[in-house]
């Protein structure tokens, strides 16, 4: 595989909370994502299904997002019935999801809904006046927990992220988080344009590149092209590419090894499909 040949500007000016920075935060990037996944009819069924179906099936009720962004996830959960606190890093993403909780404050759900700005790092203290007894389930989905990058080479912010996120879960509760094949990215060089997540009406193309430091993968970058408006809107994202072995040893270590963990590849389970463009880890906590 080749070394990357071109500098890279891993993210975007500003910084939303400390230790956690905001690839958003110049706003471009915010407003066409939320044009390209932002309307709930661009989901999936088979993403909302898995999600709903699989939330109902452990009796979850009240949810954490944390990565809530638009709100498109959030919007999807209070629809159904759930009780649901957002969260991001990014303010310039957050705007969307306060927006519609203003436009739909006259439904109870919406006017209940908490949405706030915070820090993954230091999310246990950040939400610790509403955690009452924990959160059913804590979602962090769309790939987002990539966007935190290994400032240290030892993956310590990762992990205490995701130490705040088990901490947040009730005993027997949930945490879904999920990231993209970068086993598969690191091994080809290409990123599917389409996946399972989203059903755009909008052409995308995704040109991907892979910084090697030392000769470890350190970061994945990705050009999106999404038609919006017949208008051609370019920005780069960058992530911390994820093992898929590595990342579940980090979860077992953090959770207990008689925690549950289940993965699906894609909505499926991983004997199911190849080379899935998504993988979604489920943890279950200890009782």
């Amino acid at each position: 595989m080749p070394e990357a040949d071109i500098v890279f500007h891993t993210r975007s000016a500003g910084i939303s909370a400390e230790g956690v920075r905001d690839q958003y935060a110049d706003g471009k990037a915010a407003k066409v994502w939320e044009i390209f996944i932002g309307d709930k009819k661009s989901r999936t069924d088979n993403y909302k299904n898995f999600i709903v179906e699989l939330l109902r099936g452990k009796g979850c009720k009240r949810v954490l997002d944390v990565a809530c962004g638009t709100g498109v996830d959030s919007i999807m959960l209070l629809e159904e019935g759930f009780e649901v606190v957002s969260v991001d890093a990014s303010d310039k993403m957050l705007k969307y999801a306060l927006q519609e909780r203003w436009n739909r404050r006259k439904e109870p759900a919406f006017d209940n809904w908490i949405i706030e700005e915070a820090n993954w790092l230091t999310l246990y203290d950040d939400v610790r006046d509403i955690l009452q007894d924990g959160f059913d389930a804590v979602l962090c989905l769309g790939n987002s927990f990539a966007h935190m990058m290994d400032s240290f080479g030892d993956q310590r912010e990762q992990k205490q992220a995701i130490r705040n996120f088990e901490k947040c879960v009730k005993p027997g509760g949930l945490l879904l988080i999920d990231h993209r094949n970068y086993d598969h990215i690191m091994e080809t060089g290409a990123t599917p344009a389409k996946s399972l997540y989203y059903n755009s009406s909008h052409t995308a193309d995704i040109k991907t590149s892979v910084l090697y430091v030392c000769g470890k993968p350190a970061m994945v970058a990705m050009d999106y092209l999404i038609n919006v408006n017949n208008e051609q809107n370019e920005f780069r994202l960058s992530y911390y590419p994820h093992e898929l072995k590595v990342f579940t040893t980090m979860l077992k270590e953090i959770f207990g090894s008689k925690s549950g963990h289940t993965i699906y590849g894609d909505f499926k389970p991983l004997d199911d499909i190849k080379d899935p463009a998504f993988y979604i880890h489920v943890m279950e906590k200890v009782k």
